[in-house]
């Protein structure tokens, strides 16, 4: 399994600054030992759409672009309008990985009721993205994301029940898995076959209530995922992705959280 580290969090405190903050999460990923990492399909528009101006900042410090992670919106036809877009480019930088994430609210209540109506319409529209990414060689993944309609497991089951297992695979994260209720042992287990891309970090319980559950997510080995177990179950279904370590809100600042991230994947779990 290769190790990844997501750029995004260094895209949100410069300004307009967002080519010297994309190199700077490269630069610091590399130092720590990062094979890959993955960014939000939007970074196009910060590079004019200039795939090789990426691709050259990539080769200076040997990484791959892992996943660009695409957003999916209200408007079903702006959506596969934006893929018709995005994966190209994707496939320009290499990406073997598109995520793909439900529309996130900010208002509380965090927890609604399952729409039936919206997550299978989030499985349809996703499913002819995925056939779309995989004309181009990239396996479009559903990221499952707390304050989205789908999240919770039996939103999970619905939507996979409605995939098209040819064009749609799934990444899951343990920490939104965690405050989701699930044991992210057992989650990693019951879908590990449909698993194609794999988020990485960690949840200290104590912070995990309220409307902005995320607020609890931590560094690894700094809260209480068991990530030893994870990792055998992925091992037990035979995979051999990328394992992307991701942290919305660093305690202190990005490179600080991927070192200790890095640290724990090298030392507990002998990657890095």
């Amino acid at each position: 399994m290769r190790a990844a580290y997501t750029g995004w969090t260094w895209l949100v405190n410069h300004g307009d600054k967002h080519r010297w903050e994309f190199e700077q999460s490269l630069k610091e990923a590399a130092d720590l030992g990062y094979a890959a990492v993955e960014n939000f399909a939007f970074i196009k528009g910060y590079f004019d759409n200039d795939a090789n101006a990426i691709n050259e900042l990539l080769k200076k410090y040997n990484l791959e672009m892992a996943n660009l992670y695409f957003h999916l919106t209200d408007d079903g036809e702006k959506d596969l309008e934006k893929a018709r877009e995005y994966i190209p480019f994707a496939k320009e930088l290499g990406a073997k990985f598109m995520n793909l994430q439900a529309v996130m609210w900010n208002d509380e209540p965090a927890d609604r009721p399952t729409d039936e109506k919206i997550v299978i319409d989030y499985a349809k529209r996703s499913n002819e993205i995925g056939r779309m990414c995989k004309e181009s060689g990239i396996k479009a993944c559903f990221h499952p994301h707390a304050n989205t309609h789908v999240y919770r497991e039996n939103e999970l089951d619905l939507l996979m029940a409605n995939a098209d297992p040819e064009n749609l695979y799934l990444c899951l994260d343990t920490a939104h898995t965690t405050i989701a209720g699930m044991d992210p042992v057992k989650a990693f287990d019951k879908y590990g076959k449909q698993i194609a891309y794999v988020h990485f970090k960690d949840v200290d319980p104590g912070e995990a209530a309220g409307s902005t559950p995320m607020k609890s997510f931590r560094p690894l080995g700094d809260g209480a995922v068991d990530f030893r177990g994870v990792y055998n179950v992925l091992k037990k279904h035979g995979y051999d992705g990328v394992i992307c370590v991701e942290l919305d809100n660093p305690p202190v600042c990005n490179y600080k959280a991927a070192m200790v991230s890095a640290r724990y994947l090298h030392d507990v779990l002998g990657l890095i």
